[in-house]
This record gives C-alpha cells, sequence and structure tokens, in this order.
C-alpha cells in the first residue's frame, strides 16, 4: 500500500493519484511527487463530474428508501452520499466554490431528471428537455469561464 509522507520534491505528469494523499501531492512507490497545475486542475473536474455522477446516485437512492426504512438501499444512499461530498470537497481545493456548486447540482439535477424519465416514466415533454439542456450549457459555460 502507498502511504503519504514528506520528501523528495519532483515535477511529474502524474498518471495515478493516491486519493487521501494531501493538497497536491500523491505517493508512487514511496516517492512523494508533486503534481503540476494543470493535471491537479484536471484532476480536480474529474473529481467533481464524479461526485456529480455519485449525486444522481444518492438521490435516485433516496426514492427506493421510502424514508430510509429499507435498509440496504438506505446503506447504498448514505454511502453515495458521503462519497459524492467527499469527492466535492476535493475539487473545491482547486475550483471556486460557486463554480464546483453551480456544476454538482447541474450534474445532479440533469441526471436525475433524466433518469427519472427512464426508471419512473417522468415526462419527456420537448420543453422539459429543452430546460435540461439550457442546464447542459450553463454547466459548459461555468467550466469554459472558470478562472483555475
Amino acid at each position: 500500500m502507498l502511504k503519504c509522507f514528506p520528501g523528495s520534491h519532483f515535477i511529474f505528469r502524474a498518471k495515478v493519484i493516491v486519493l487521501g494523499c494531501p493538497g497536491d501531492w500523491f505517493a508512487e512507490g514511496g516517492i512523494r511527487v508533486k503534481l503540476d497545475k494543470k493535471w491537479k486542475e484536471a484532476m480536480a473536474w474529474i473529481y467533481l463530474v464524479v461526485a456529480g455522477l455519485f449525486e444522481c446516485g444518492w438521490a435516485i437512492g433516496l426514492k427506493y428508501t421510502v424514508g430510509f426504512t429499507k435498509l440496504v438501499p438506505s446503506l447504498l444512499t448514505i454511502s453515495a452520499m458521503a462519497i459524492s461530498f467527499w469527492l466535492l470537497s476535493l475539487a473545491m481545493k482547486t475550483i471556486p466554490v460557486g463554480t464546483a456548486y453551480a456544476v454538482w447540482t447541474g450534474i445532479g439535477a440533469v441526471g436525475v431528471a433524466i433518469l427519472g424519465m427512464f426508471l419512473f416514466g417522468e415526462s419527456r415533454d420537448v420543453m422539459r428537455v429543452v430546460c435540461l439542456l439550457l442546464i447542459v450549457s450553463g454547466i459548459v459555460g461555468l467550466k469554459l469561464v472558470s478562472p483555475s
């Protein structure tokens, strides 16, 4: 198992990030390596997208918990919540809070609306789809103008 520890500082394009290492560091074979800025930003956006997907999971999971009365769906939903918030917090180390939160909720809103259409037979009205596309365009716009 790899562990983070103080050591030599190298600039390196990382291929594997060990989650749980502090800040912009990761461990590879016992050597602590400093990530370059572009890689750090890319990883923050990956964390944010995955956090948004877990948000979709826990939002849909709430329906299956039946008010947290069913054990397995409740445990899965709470786990997805924890993972989603944890990844969001990692992303917010690099991405501005307003941008990160808007993108996270946007991914969740669009994802849950689409899943609701397929899983629960919710309306697929043209105007509803257009509104979802507007949310997606806002998410893309925030990514494009984000200072990070």
